[in-house]
This record gives structure tokens, C-alpha cells and sequence, in this order.
């Protein structure tokens, strides 16, 4: 049972809920007995007396650079409370100077070289784990304060690439050491691997190590090298040889590492290090027909440029809907790459007349706003896709010296022009997103495939329109879109197997509407199985697989990547907050939806996945006015939040005004998901089951998620998990 704000433990007085840790959730609390704030963390068991003669150990430390241990009760620790945000928090922000990274890097490394003095070892250094203390904006200095020297062989088991993993292999995945992987005996160079493997993200802003699964995060740990880097060559050889693979080959102690740190001090760069690898976004061609009417045919353009361009090994392209928010509006150039964190953008413009067009385009290196490339083209309309693969052909040569190859993207169906042009037009519509659009962009993905049978990619239009019906906005019921959109996946298929997308959402299908696991699974991974992997799939297999079966810790990787490639997503992020918050993560699940309401203040997905956990961390006035904020008479889930929070404050009149649409019509699609909202937030897990359960009839593709997230420790929950196939 998590404690309440006002609770004691011991001298303790709980103030709220700040985060979640390795072995436990983390709160402020206040020292009644010396006037202090403090960090309290709360493991789920009780300390064993090994435990705590280690705890004596890792108290005995006193430096300046490692958070300090207070006091230890029966199950929780007393630490330093420190104001300033996690090493991780800093990376996400923006790329760090050298001097900078240098700076952090050798705090770090003096606090082990005192831990590893005192026979001390860490055994889970990650960013997460740093913070820099009193760093509120990028001018201020930090003092680093390691936190958890010592305690990760307590941590609670997890299964993602973020979290720590306990049992007989300690630490967090990404971060670990070859040795640390294979549970082998660990020491002080297995720390300096870890150590390489966070100054190497400090470097790049990416992990060393990555996966779309914690197999594939181990098995690049044990056998693979990162990708180069764009340090400074001092930087760059330091990193290289903490992760070798072999500990005779990395540096032997923490001294020797910030001896080498020393010498490159100097030498190195107050300016932020770019990204190595080449990246690019795809500004949405403008339209300068005489008409201005064809704004449809330059969009789509753009779009099916970057399809040629995903294809390139090598190159990170954003997708179409980060890379479109900057429509129509006049950004600087360095402004939008610094944003979408591209090294190059592409820009262009379409005149169409008639049977010809003219299309003009330009690469733009992002950090100099030099021009690199551009051309026009003077075509007739027919030679549409020729111009593309050009296009795609001249951005990859003039990038071949940071691409492995530069290959000519291949096509497999060349459509006729009209259904090419109905596909353009209905993509289109389907970006704006509202009931008439959807529907004429549905009208226009028919109207391509009559004029083209064989034209397979309306057919995944169709698909994803009936997808976002169901289970984005809700207003078409399951048992009327999932099988439509498993029969338009079929045919896509039939008609071009190389595309992986359908197989993403027919697992989709098969998990959140069949209730068919296994199937979901083969179906995923056959979605997976061949590069590029569409970002869309990496975020499927984590929201519509990982989360529903319980295991968010592992969904968090695949949609964070989904994240990296669309980082203007904001569904996105806001399904990366979701699967963040579910393994305790409240911290990164806040950040990613501050992230969204930065750009988008009354977006009600985020407002409303705000309220709710801040409901879990007991921050219930802040809950309630987000709630307050994101509510939309028309939505289910924005209804129940809201009501249940009025519930929870004691406005139970207001409550009843705000869940009557819900209650007037208990059987439409979605209500009974709005319904177990209200009933969990005000803390009625039985009538929560009941509605949960009616949501489970109506294939509600929210319904395994919500009961992960809410019922799992209910009296119902092993009815629910037989209905849904799910492990008791």
C-alpha cells in the first residue's frame, strides 16, 4: 500500500510522491525531529540484515559528489533531498557543450574512485542515477550527486532498457557490462564499462546499446559496438576503450579513467557536439500553383519522399507528422532542425499546371544554414515518381560519406496517376482529423483502389482509418472496425507482401481485439523482422502488445523509439507516458507529457493522462485541475477523470452532472470505459470491475491496458484475465 501525504514513518512525515527508484517508490518527506526535507524511499519488503550492514557501508561515504544516506528503517532509506534534475533529464533537454560533459564526467568518476576506495561498487550507473544538483537552467553549474552507491542488489526485477533488472543479474540493461550480463563476479572495471556507456550518451544523445526487446538490448551489450560517435578524438578514444568488451582492456581503476579526463580538459569545446549520424526532415513542399489548390499534390510529395528516403541505411528521417507541424508557418530553418534535432532539412516547392509540374528542392545543413543541394525539376506529371527516387538518390549522394550505401529506392507497383492522385487527397483529408475529413478521406482510399486494384498502400489507409476510428477516437465500435481493418491488412499483403505495416496492425488486431497473444506476438516480430522497421510498428508492438499483457517496462523502449523518429507525435508521447507510469516512472511519464502541453497547452490526451497520475501520486488538486482542463463533454475518458476526481474531493453533486452523458446511454461504444475511470479514481475497484468487464464485451481495445493499470490486485481480476487470455 503506498503511503498517503501525512503518513509516518517513523519520524518521517510523507509530503507526496516524487518518483520511482530501484528497489521502491521515492517521496519528499519532512524530518519532524530536525526540521529538514528529506528523500524517503520505500522498498515493498522488509530490509535483510545483510542489507543493512551495506547500508552502514554506503553510509560511512562522505563526499561531495555522492547523495548522502541519512538514516535506514525497517523498509525504507532516508537520503539527501536534492533539488535539480537527473543527468537523464539534461540529456533530453539539449546537446551538452564538451566542456560540460567533461565537467559532469569527472565528478562521476571522483565519487566511484572514493567508492571503489571504500570496496563500494554501484552495480546500476546510469543517468538516471546522476543528478545535477542546483542545475535549474543551461548556464547554471552543477555539482553532480550520484544516488544509490550500493543499494541496486535490492532493486525489484524489471525487463526494459531503462529500468533496472534484479535477481541473479543486477543492474539496468543498457548500462551494463558484458560480465554484468552473463552473472559473472563484477568489479571495478565493470563500473567503468557503465560509465562508458553514460558518457557515450552524454556525447550523442542516444544509448550505446539499443533493441527493440531486453534480448536485444543484452545481446548488443555482450557482442555489438556502439555506433561512431562525433566527439572530439580525446573524447572519443576515452569512450572507446571503457567499452571494450574484455575488462583487461578498459581503463583499471576510476583514477586512471579521471586521469585521462584530465588530459583532454583543456582541449575541448564550450559549443554543444552535433549528432553523428545523418538526419533529416522533410518540410512540407509549398504549393505555388496559380490556383493555390493544390496543396494535397505538394503534401503528398513530401510525403512519399521521405518513404524513398527511409529506405537509405544509414539516415534518420522524421516522420511525416513532426515534420509537418512546422506548416505554413515561418520558422528559421536552424530553429525547426534544433527542435526535431536533425542535422539536415529538406525543403521545396510544387507549380503544377496542367499535365506539367515544376519542383524545386534544397538541402539545408542545419547547423550553418548552408545550402548543400538543390534543383528543378521541369517534368510532365507522369514522370512524378521518377523525380521522387531522384530526389531520394541526390540527398543520399550527397551524404554518402556518413551512409554505408547509397542505394536507388526500388518500387514495387507504379500506380496510375489517378489513384495515385485519390491516395494523395485522401492522406490529405485523414491529416486533419476531423469527422467530414476522415470520412471523405475514406471516399478517396476507395476511389484509388477502384481505379488501381492493384494498388496495395490505399489498402493500408483503409486499415489505419478504421484503426483510429476504434481506438484513437473511439467513435466506430470494435466489433465493426477491427475486422475491417484486418480484411484491408489481408489484401495489402496479397497484393505486396513487403509491407510490414499491415503485419503491425494485424497484431494489433489480434491482441487488443482477439484476445490471440501468441498470434499478436509472430505477428509483431514478422513485422520487425525486416529494416527499415516503420516507427508505427515499434509503437504498436508496445502499446497494443507489451502494455495490454503487463509488461510496460518493456514497452517503454519500442514506442520511445517511435518517439525518437516523430518526436513532434504527440499520441506518441503521450503512449510513452502511459507506459512509463505504469512501471512507476511518474518523473519521465510528467516530462514527456510537459513535453506535448509545451507545445500544445490544451491537448485534453495529455491534460487528461496528466490528471490521472498525478491522481497516483496522491497530488490530487493539481489532478483536478488538469482534469478540469482536458475535459471534453464528447469523451469517455475525459468524462470519468473528471468525475472521479470530483468524486475523490468530496463534489459528489458536480460528479453526477459530469458522468450523466455517460450514464443516460451506458451501452454506446466507450461508455463503460469512462464508467471504470470514474469508479477507479473514487476508489470503488468493485464497480471498476463491472464496467471493466462490460468494456472487455465491447472489445474496448483499452480494456487489457486498464485493467493492468487498475484491477490487477481486485477480486475480479482473475475472471477479467481468463476473458482476456491473460495471466492470472
Amino acid at each position: 500500500m503506498e503511503p498517503a501525504p501525512g503518513t509516518r514513518l517513523g519520524p518521517y512525515e510523507i509530503v507526496a510522491l516524487i518518483g520511482a527508484g530501484g528497489m521502491g517508490r521515492v517521496y519528499k518527506a519532512r524530518d519532524t525531529r530536525l526540521d529538514r526535507d528529506v528523500a524517503v524511499k520505500v522498498a515493498d519488503e522488509r530490509f535483510t540484515d545483510r542489507f543493512l550492514q551495506e547500508a552502514r557501508t554506503v553510509a560511512a561515504l562522505n563526499h561531495p559528489n555522492i547523495c548522502t544516506l541519512h538514516d535506514v528503517g525497517p523498509n525504507y532509506l532516508v537520503m539527501e533531498l536534492i533539488d535539480g534534475p537527473t543527468l537523464a533529464d539534461r540529456i533530453e533537454q539539449s546537446a551538452l557543450a564538451a566542456t560540460e560533459i567533461v565537467d559532469i564526467a569527472r565528478q562521476v568518476t571522483a565519487a566511484f574512485e572514493e567508492a571503489h576506495r571504500r570496496g563500494v561498487l554501484h552495480r546500476d550507473l546510469k543517468p538516471g542515477n546522476i543528478m545535477l544538483a542546483g542545475r535549474r537552467h543551461s548556464a547554471d553549474a552543477a555539482t553532480v550527486k550520484v544516488l544509490d552507491f550500493g543499494l541496486a542488489k535490492v532493486a525489484q526485477s524489471d525487463h526494459d532498457a531503462t529500468r533496472t533488472v534484479a535477481g541473479t543479474v543486477m543492474g539496468t540493461p543498457a548500462y551494463m557490462a558484458p560480465e554484468q550480463v552473463e552473472g559473472q563476479a563484477l568489479d571495478e572495471r565493470s563500473e567503468i564499462f557503465s560509465f562508458g556507456a553514460v558518457l557515450y550518451e552524454m556525447l550523442t544523445r542516444r544509448r550505446a546499446f539499443e533493441g527493440a526487446s531486453l534480448v536485444d538490448v543484452l545481446n548488443a551489450v555482450v557482442r555489438s559496438d556502439p555506433a561512431p560517435s562525433n566527439a572530439p578524438p580525446g573524447l572519443d578514444r576515452i569512450v572507446r576503450r571503457c567499452l571494450q568488451k574484455e575488462p583487461a582492456k578498459r581503463y583499471q581503476s576510476m583514477a586512471e579513467l579521471r586521469a585521462a579526463l584530465e588530459t583532454v580538459r583543456h582541449s575541448v569545446s564550450a559549443k554543444p557536439i552535433a549528432t553523428t549520424q545523418p538526419s533529416i526532415a522533410v518540410l512540407p513542399f509549398a504549393d505555388m500553383s496559380a490556383g493555390k489548390d493544390h496543396e494535397w499534390f505538394s503534401d503528398g510529395l513530401s510525403e512519399e519522399i521521405i518513404n524513398a528516403l527511409v529506405q537509405i541505411p544509414g539516415l534518420t528521417v522524421i516522420a511525416r507528422t513532426s515534420a509537418f507541424a512546422f506548416k505554413g508557418k515561418q520558422e528559421d530553418i536552424r530553429r525547426i532542425a534544433d527542435v526535431l534535432g536533425v542535422t539536415h532539412v529538406l525543403e521545396g516547392s510544387v507549380r503544377r499546371a496542367g499535365d506539367r509540374v515544376r519542383i524545386t528542392a534544397q538541402l539545408i545543413a542545419a547547423d550553418s544554414g548552408a545550402h548543400l543541394w538543390s534543383e528543378r525539376y521541369d517534368r510532365n506529371l507522369a514522370d512524378v515518381f521518377a523525380i521522387q527516387d531522384e530526389i531520394a538518390h541526390a540527398i543520399a549522394t550527397t551524404l554518402q560519406a556518413k551512409l554505408t550505401i547509397v542505394p536507388v529506392p526500388s518500387r514495387r507497383h507504379e500506380p496510375n496517376l489517378p489513384a495515385y492522385e485519390a491516395l494523395l487527397k485522401a492522406r490529405f483529408h485523414f491529416g486533419r482529423a476531423n469527422p467530414e475529413s476522415l470520412a471523405r478521406s475514406k471516399e478517396l482510399l476507395e476511389q484509388a483502389i477502384a481505379l488501381d486494384p492493384n494498388y496495395a498502400r490505399p489498402h493500408i489507409g483503409l486499415a489505419g482509418h478504421y484503426l483510429l476510428l476504434c481506438a484513437g477516437l473511439g467513435t466506430m465500435p470494435a466489433r465493426e472496425a477491427m475486422p475491417r481493418a484486418r480484411a484491408a491488412c489481408q489484401r495489402a499483403l496479397d497484393l505486396d507482401p513487403s509491407l510490414t505495416i499491415a503485419n503491425g496492425v494485424l497484431g494489433a488486431v489480434a491482441g487488443v481485439y482477439d484476445y490471440d497473444w501468441s498470434e499478436a506476438e509472430r505477428l509483431f516480430r514478422l513485422a520487425m523482422s525486416t529494416e527499415p522497421v516503420p516507427g508505427d510498428v515499434h509503437g504498436m508492438f508496445g502499446f497494443f502488445y507489451l502494455r495490454p499483457i503487463g509488461r510496460p517496462d518493456e514497452a517503454a523502449a519500442p514506442i520511445r523509439r517511435w518517439v525518437q523518429e516523430d518526436p513532434l507525435n504527440f499520441i506518441g508521447r503521450i503512449s510513452l507516458a502511459m507506459a512509463l507510469a505504469e512501471s512507476g516512472d511518474f518523473d519521465d511519464a510528467l516530462r514527456e507529457l510537459r513535453a506535448v502541453l509545451g507545445l500544445d497547452a490544451n491537448h485534453p490526451g495529455a491534460l487528461v493522462s496528466q490528471a490521472q497520475i498525478y491522481a497516483r501520486q496522491g497530488r490530487n488538486l493539481e489532478a483536478l485541475r488538469s482534469a478540469e482542463q482536458g475535459y471534453r463533454p464528447w469523451n469517455p475518458q475525459s468524462i470519468g477523470t473528471l468525475a472521479g476526481l470530483l468524486a475523490r474531493q468530496g463534489d459528489l453533486a458536480r460528479a453526477e452532472t459530469v458522468l450523466e452523458p455517460l450514464k443516460k446511454a451506458p451501452d454506446a461504444y466507450g461508455a463503460p470505459r469512462g464508467l471504470f475511470q470514474f469508479h477507479a479514481l473514487s476508489g470503488d475497484l468493485v464497480r471498476a470491475g463491472e464496467w471493466l468487464e462490460r468494456a472487455v464485451h465491447q472489445r474496448d481495445p483499452a480494456a487489457p491496458s486498464l485493467a493492468q493499470q487498475h484491477v490487477a490486485t481486485g477480486a475480479r481480476w482473475p475472471h477479467l484475465a481468463r476473458m482476456m487470455n491473460l495471466p492470472s
